[in-house]
């Protein structure tokens, strides 16, 4: 699971500025990112159910293709419909117990955590695969965001003693990449870094190698 979450590359129809979400996320793949979390939320985004599974569907074909997981984010309903290889969910989301008694077993489940304590349960919950943790600096991609913890948040669940993957998100780019791995988080979940990059493949090929000479 570590392995996957390196480069872990999170975006719906509302990120995307230039071209469209199958194009982007194909560039991505051929960049090298090791995950993808299909997330449909906020102005702009499908509001449809039929057309969010389309853009699901079509997002799922590329994943395969390059053999990245691909993940949905809070929506179990279509996640177990096309048999997605992984759920994530937020605080504030779906009910993580409900979400386990649904998605254990057929799929990975992720869940974003703010806090040592709720890194805690999500570990005592036993079924979850990693966390997600942020957001670690301000974002653009997110209206809701909780505010910035900065890389001490990891630190601090580290210290802990918990042992799940953890991804950290939120304002991570190719500048602070080598921090936040250096603080405890395993791999770095970005938006805005992919759908907003010039050259998607160069800062792809940035974020998984941070302060090599590219």
């Amino acid at each position: 699971m570590k392995e996957e979450l390196a480069v872990y590359f999170i975006a719906g129809t509302q990120d995307i500025v230039r071209g469209t979400l199958p194009s982007v996320l194909e560039e991505a793949l051929k960049g090298g990112i090791t995950c993808f979390q299909y997330r449909e939320k906020g102005a702009g985004s499908l509001q449809t159910a039929s057309e969010r599974k389309e853009m699901a569907l079509e997002c799922q074909k590329l994943c395969a293709k390059y053999q990245v997981p691909f993940i949905i984010n809070d929506d179990v309903v279509l996640a177990l419909e096309i048999g997605a290889d992984g759920i994530h969910v937020g605080q504030n989301d779906e009910e993580i117990h409900q979400v386990i008694t649904s998605c254990a077993g057929k799929m990975k489940i992720g869940l974003s955590v703010h806090s040592v304590s709720e890194a805690e349960e999500a570990e005592r919950l036993g079924a979850v695969d990693y966390i997600g943790v942020g957001p670690i600096f301000p974002t653009i991609s997110k209206a809701d965001a909780e505010p910035e913890s900065g890389t001490e948040i990891l630190e601090e669940i580290r210290r802990a003693g918990i042992k799940l993957p953890i991804v950290g998100i939120g304002g991570i780019n190719e500048a602070n990449t080598a921090e936040v791995l250096a603080a405890g988080a395993d791999g770095i979940s970005v938006i805005s870094a992919i759908t907003r990059a010039k050259d998607y493949q160069l800062v792809i090929q940035k974020l998984k190698n941070p302060g090599s000479p590219l």
